[in-house]
């Protein structure tokens, strides 16, 4: 099937999904969020340190840092997103409803996330802007090269956004933060809902395209991000934190969506390069989950030796 031809079997789930997802989300308000009473003035050219975080007596690790760096960074790049996702579904109708819509829910997310780190100074705010221009000026983001391919990855991006964002927050200690952080997850489960169910129907109606789309999505999965100045070097911090690793990736991510939600292994209907792509999809799968099993248990190591070092 092509585009045109999906868009159009596709259209009243979409307009089920919008419809439910319109039902289940709840207002809210960035700025109720923020702790602004721990706001002060800032001093032109003055240099960030860790004395400066108001954390209503916690600290932060420089992982958790890097994690709420690279989280926001990620959700100031919105606007190429909305492109990238408006190019896939077209701007009428309820697909175009859709993509309007997340994008204002998404828009939020920044907002809450830097107001909370402006009240508290809990990163350096300076470094954050010169990330967040010369990230947005680049405007790098992944873009599936098909409608397919988009279903998929956008279902599996949206649920690791959710797990990146509640594991930063468990780690933060300050409540308030955690609040923040639980306040956007709240928004991408019910956005990884939709892209789920929707890639799900969209198996239904065009198996073969989207198992090859599926195979090659789980593949070559990355974060949006990539254009972040030192996204290599934060990465390796938030994986070493656990709070988005291979682990994470295989076990919270890939195996509940991949094979659970879409039952990838038992999709029928499949020819050619389709059956060939499922056949593929599978040995990746077990793969992925022998790698997260070592990288699980390296892990773990690596903190026993440190705990015992220290």
């Amino acid at each position: 099937m092509n585009d045109q031809e999906i868009l159009f079997e596709l259209t009243p789930v979409v307009e089920q999904l919008l419809e439910r997802h319109l039902e289940t989300t709840k207002e809210w308000f960035p700025h109720e969020h923020v702790p602004h009473a721990r706001g002060r003035e800032f001093e032109p050219g003055h240099q960030w340190t860790e004395a400066d975080a108001d954390l209503d007596g916690h600290s932060l690790t420089p992982e958790v840092r890097s994690a709420l760096y690279v989280n926001l960074l990620t959700e100031d790049n919105l606007p190429y997103y909305f492109r990238t996702v408006e190019s896939l579904f077209g701007a009428d109708g309820p697909w175009g409803t859709w993509v309007r819509r997340w994008t204002a829910e998404e828009g939020r997310h920044s907002m809450v996330i830097y107001g909370y780190l402006a009240a508290t100074r809990a990163i350096d705010l300076v470094e954050l802007e010169r990330g967040r221009m010369a990230q947005v000026s680049l405007g790098e983001t992944p873009n599936p090269e098909s409608l397919h391919e988009g279903f998929v990855y956008l279902a599996l991006q949206e649920l690791a956004t959710r797990i990146s964002h509640r594991n930063t927050g468990l780690q933060m200690g300050d409540p308030v933060g955690y609040d923040v952080m639980k306040r956007v997850c709240a928004d991408e489960n019910l956005h990884q809902l939709f892209y789920r169910d929707l890639a799900a129907a969209a198996v239904e109606v065009d198996p073969n395209a989207m198992m090859i789309a599926m195979e090659k999505q789980v593949r070559t999965f990355a974060m949006p991000g990539t254009g972040i100045p030192g996204f290599d070097e934060h990465s390796k911090r938030i994986a070493k934190a656990g709070i988005y690793d291979l682990q994470i990736h295989h076990e919270q991510i890939l195996a509940p969506v991949v094979l659970r939600q879409w039952d990838a292994a038992n999709i029928g209907g499949l020819s050619g390069e389709g059956a060939q792509a499922q056949e593929k999809l599978m040995k990746r799968m077990a793969t992925s989950e022998r790698v997260a099993k070592r990288y699980g248990e390296k892990r773990d190591r690596e903190r026993a030796e440190e705990l015992q070092h220290a």
